[in-house]
């Protein structure tokens, strides 16, 4: 529609400018109502209806214990002097030194940079003189300026497409060295584990060794290449302007000033009104990391699930964790539409206003002439018009090349506050891998504990304390050591035993008693928070799980794990050497059934679960440690196998400490380490006759008992059948017999019998 007809029916509908003003203004109001009232009127009307249905949510709440502790206590993200002190860490890291590769391309794509200002002021100058040809109406001045304003965009085009390049490469230089240094530090002294299992400030370790640490270094290298050219071109732009004005006899101080009120009235005004980014990107970036954490927490408990048909449980809490970071995302959205609205107002408006006040007071004030000859421009035959026409070309093009770089260094400013998010989460991953080496965890415990439980809970005083750990050449010595629990519950208070290279220990107790965190007492997991611990070093001992963990790799490598090929070949074994082994755990047909030691394949899928645990045996005879801590290792294994690969590793010299609930390796061990689950153990010789024999009769009483509730329920049975009565039952009824302790004491859970054993 033309602006004709509109005017035409503005002119039918009586529209005054009165008319049009009060319009404007209530369509602003409606706006702005909509905006403030829209998204709260929307909620209520949504929870009044869902408590209409009586639906009940579950709400996503942070963990308020750890508010307590001023270590997990949430910084205030935002450019301060912490947000400095953090980036220099982390800058000192990328960049190692001038002698580096990352300083290098750095210095490049500097220099790169430079390159472009310079082009910029070389082309806006080549436009001024293009202007000035066509208003002389000099045709060969003007194709001569053309073709070279033409050959210039070809040096200026590679040079953009190289900045671009070399920053995307800068990204991804400082990206590697930091990704190095994380992986270093997050596999040394087994801070994999202690960050997930003894340290509760890192929810998801997985999202920020991988995308935090990219979404940091590509904002350092985009803020850097972002802030770095602008900055060259304010100092460049001034000092031509300055000499272009001063050449001609013109002052520069009106403009300079209005240029500075202007620029410095837009910053206060942006810095007043601008959100805290950073800390609506860290947010973002936690919600974004726990939505991972759900999804992944369903993969790996599917089966789980699908048994108990929990998936509408599970839905729902995915479906809350992606509302909250839907919600966090709009809320950064809508406060990024007003600031950008005020800001390009400014910066666009504003300042082009003020451009073109600051170009046209010299112009307009000053009677400008030529420095060679004194003459004035206006005594040109054309009155000076083609150089004043130049000079105005080629001043606007610059301003407007200047305050565009004003403008994305003001701008940058919401880039900066979002950089120093990313910075706080990769900076707090470094320390807090820092502090698991260093033996610091800080982790959320409950703070009371109900009377009559099992456990007891240890003070915060004692989890700060740490026991002395000695390294010795053959010996266990335990002294006075407890062992506590990450959550803080107390299973022993104090454990000492001594035990030598040879004695074979065995260990049993009920569940959670304490059986398996010895073992990681042992092998360093879990710190010791008292007394003394005597242990061999780490190479010398040697775990195998229930569950023994199959690598990705080939055959061979789940044999030698975890070594690989090369060290392998320089302990001096050969593939020969591992079928003589396989043979000795009855594995040496999988080498021919999976088609060689190269075969790569799912092996915690392809292989049974008898199969894999003898895998797990197979690895101690490779290694041949002295000590090997074996929790129940072979529970899928058959008794005969069983009992070959254990005194396969009593020959090999390998002394055995075994977690085991079958009585056919007693005769395996010389000691007795028994836990009682209330806190109490005792350490001795096995004594095989006497606990055989007291197995034997503890068997045959829970045979016997288990039979009695049976013939109980037959008596009962004809009873009924015959319609009379039984002194026996009436007694039991009436206080107790020999019955009643039978269904007593199946009522307590006693299961009797031994463990059904699934053999291969």
């Amino acid at each position: 529609m033309s602006f004709s007809k509109l005017h035409e029916a503005s002119s039918k509908l009586k529209l005054t400018k009165g008319k049009l003003a009060g319009g404007v203004v209530v369509a602003a109001i409606a706006a702005y109502g909509l905006r403030k009232f829209y998204p709260k009127s929307v909620k209520e009307i949504l929870n009044s209806s869902q408590n209409r249905r009586g639906v009940e949510e579950i709400e996503l709440k942070p963990d308020k214990s750890r508010d307590n502790d001023p270590r997990c206590s949430k910084k205030l993200i935002a450019v301060n002097k912490e947000f400095v002190r953090q980036l220099r860490q982390l800058i000192r890291i990328v960049i190692p030194g001038v002698w580096s590769k990352e300083f290098g391309l750095l210095v490049v794509h500097t220099l790169c940079l430079v390159s472009r200002t310079f082009l910029s002021i070389y082309v806006a100058m080549m436009d001024g003189l293009i202007v000035k040809a066509i208003v002389k109406k000099d045709v060969r001045q003007f194709l001569l300026m053309l073709v070279m304003w033409l050959g210039i965009a070809i040096p200026a085009t590679f040079i953009n497409s190289l900045i671009r390049f070399l920053e995307s490469q800068l990204g991804l230089v400082l990206r590697t060295r930091l990704v190095k240094h994380a992986y270093e530090m997050y596999f040394r002294d087994q801070t994999y584990y202690r960050v997930s299992n003894l340290d509760g400030r890192l929810t998801n370790v997985d999202q920020c060794l991988t995308e935090d640490i990219t979404m940091f270094t590509s904002s350092l290298a985009h803020l850097y290449s972002h802030l770095t050219k602008p900055i060259l071109d304010v100092i460049v732009i001034s000092a031509t302007l300055h000499h272009s004005a001063s050449s001609k006899g013109a002052s520069s101080r009106v403009p300079s000033i209005l240029a500075a009120v202007v620029v410095f009235l837009t910053a206060r005004i942006l810095r007043a009104v601008s959100p805290r980014f950073g800390k609506l990107v860290a947010e973002e970036a936690d919600k974004k990391g726990y939505l991972r954490f759900m999804h992944s927490r369903i993969i790996t408990n599917a089966e789980e699930i699908a048994f108990y048909g929990g998936h509408k449980s599970e839905m729902s809490l995915l479906e809350k964790s992606y509302k909250a970071l839907a919600k966090q995302m709009n809320v950064i959205f809508w406060k990024r539409l007003g600031y950008i609205q005020l800001e390009q107002f400014l910066m666009k408006y504003v300042w082009s206003a003020s451009g073109l006040v600051m170009v046209a007071i010299p112009i307009i004030t000053t009677k400008a002439v030529r420095p060679e000859t004194g003459r004035s421009y206006d005594e040109d035959a054309d009155g000076g018009v083609s150089e004043r026409t130049q000079a105005f070309t080629t001043a606007r093009n610059l301003l407007v090349s200047a305050a565009d770089a004003i403008e994305r260094m003001m701008s940058s400013y919401k880039e900066v506050t979002e950089l120093a998010g990313y910075t706080s989460r990769v900076a707090q991953m470094f320390e807090v891998f820092s502090d698991m080496q260093k033996g610091n965890y800080v982790r959320s415990r409950v703070p009371a504990v109900k009377q009559g439980t099992r456990h007891q809970k240890v003070t915060a005083s004692l989890l700060q304390k740490r026991g002395m750990v000695i390294d010795t050449n053959y010996n266990i010595i335990l002294d006075d050591v407890p062992i506590i629990t990450p959550n803080g519950d107390v299973v022993v208070s104090s454990l000492s035993f001594k035990m030598e290279s040879g004695m074979h220990l065995l260990i049993t107790g009920p569940n959670g008693c304490g059986k398996s965190s010895l073992f990681r007492i042992l092998s360093g997991l879990w710190p010791v928070y008292k007394g003394r611990l005597y242990k061999p070093p780490p190479n010398t001992m040697y775990y195998i799980p229930q569950r023994p963990y199959m690598s990705i790799g080939t055959l061979r490598d789940q044999i030698i794990y975890p070594d690989s090929l090369e060290e392998m070949n320089e302990k001096g074994f050969s593939d020969k050497d591992l079928e003589d082994i396989l043979g000795i755990v009855h594995l040496q047909h999988i080498v021919s059934r999976e088609q060689g030691w190269g075969a790569i394949a799912d092996w915690k899928d392809v292989l049974s679960g008898g199969e894999k645990q003898r895998v797990g045996m197979a690895r101690i005879f490779y290694h041949r440690p002295r000590y090997a801590l074996l929790d129940e290792c072979t529970s899928a294994v058959s008794i005969d196998v069983e009992s070959q690969i254990y005194q396969a590793a009593k020959h090999a010299g390998i002394t055995l400490l075994t977690i085991t609930h079958r009585p056919s390796l007693w005769k395996f061990h010389s000691h007795l380490l028994q836990f009682d689950g209330e806190g109490g153990w005792r350490f001795e010789e096995l004594d095989m006759g006497t606990r055989l024999s007291l197995n034997e009769e503890k068997q045959r009483l829970e045979a016997q008992l288990a039979g009695i509730p049976k013939m109980e329920q037959r008596l009962r049975d004809l009873c009924q059948i015959l319609g009379e009565d039984s002194v026996l039952i009436r007694r039991n009824e009436g206080g107790g017999g020999g019955a009643g302790v039978a269904s007593e004491e199946e009522d307590s859970g006693s299961t009797g019998a031994t463990v059904l054993e699934e053999s291969d």
